[in-house]
């Protein structure tokens, strides 16, 4: 697993470059240290130009716990774009969440892409929670009763997103895609076999490869692994539990087009 930059090319002068704080499954909720919480945010901000959050927010969804976060980004002076997870969704209040999220500056990207000017340099980022669906050997079915298919087809759906914004953005010299869920079992591995089809799918797997995104972020898996890819595209499981700390600060250079995880 690289942690530094050491042995990573360097950039040119002229090169643009970019940092981006990431994590997943922060999980606020009455539980959470909310002055922690704030400086955790602060600390990154001043380090980084733009911090991506994928998914679970929230403990269950609510509103409130959403406040939370959004008062730990107020006024922050870099971009915060997020996606949700199904944790942010269990108590179906979606739209309350994210009003709740966005009155603090966090930028819900819900199956959709952005568009960023990043010190004069465009970056594209696409969001999607994904959606499990499984991997070979588990895949989930277009077959048999109506709520079966309903999963079926909104995995489908989050692909369809994903595929749509990579074309978005197609022409960002930067490219990041944020999901919830994962889109290859490398870097499920630690949690149990048994539950890699409720960790996401390999369905989200082929826009990455046609597209070819600088880096994939995704959370949902607390003992996964760190590190993996899609084809020559690295994915990143930046949950906190797997990180270990608050953010893991990733730099692309715009030559390389590779990420370059430092700390």
């Amino acid at each position: 697993m690289p942690v530094e930059a050491e042995g990573q090319p360097a950039a040119e002068k002229d090169e643009p470059r970019l940092r981006i704080a990431a994590a997943g499954d922060v999980h606020c909720g009455s539980h959470t240290d909310r002055e922690a919480l704030a400086a955790a945010f602060a600390a990154a901000a001043g380090q980084v130009d733009l911090i991506l959050l994928a998914g679970d927010l929230t403990t269950h969804g609510e509103p409130e716990q959403g406040a939370i976060l959004a008062d730990a980004c107020r006024g922050l002076d870099v971009p915060v774009l997020a996606v949700l997870g199904n944790h942010d969704w269990h108590v179906n209040r979606r739209d309350e969440l994210v009003a709740a999220l966005e009155d603090g500056g966090i930028d819900v990207i819900d199956g959709g892409h952005r568009v960023l000017d990043v010190g004069g340099t465009e970056v594209g980022v696409v969001g999607a929670k994904g959606f499990v669906g499984g991997f070979p050997g588990s895949h989930m079915p277009d077959f048999g009763e109506p709520s079966l298919r309903g999963v079926y087809a909104e995995g489908q759906a989050e692909v369809a997103g994903l595929d749509a914004g990579l074309r978005a953005v197609a022409t960002c010299p930067f490219r990041i895609v944020l999901l919830h869920y994962a889109p290859t079992t490398e870097t499920l591995v630690g949690e149990r076999r048994d539950i890699w089809a409720f960790l996401g799918t390999d369905r989200l797997a082929p826009p990455l490869v046609e597209h070819a995104p600088d880096v994939v972020l995704h959370g949902h898996a607390h003992a996964g692994t760190f590190e993996g890819r899609v084809g020559e595209v690295p994915v990143y499981n930046v949950s906190v539990p797997v990180l270990g700390q608050d953010f893991w600060t990733f730099s692309l250079s715009g030559a390389e087009r590779m990420p370059s995880p430092i700390h």
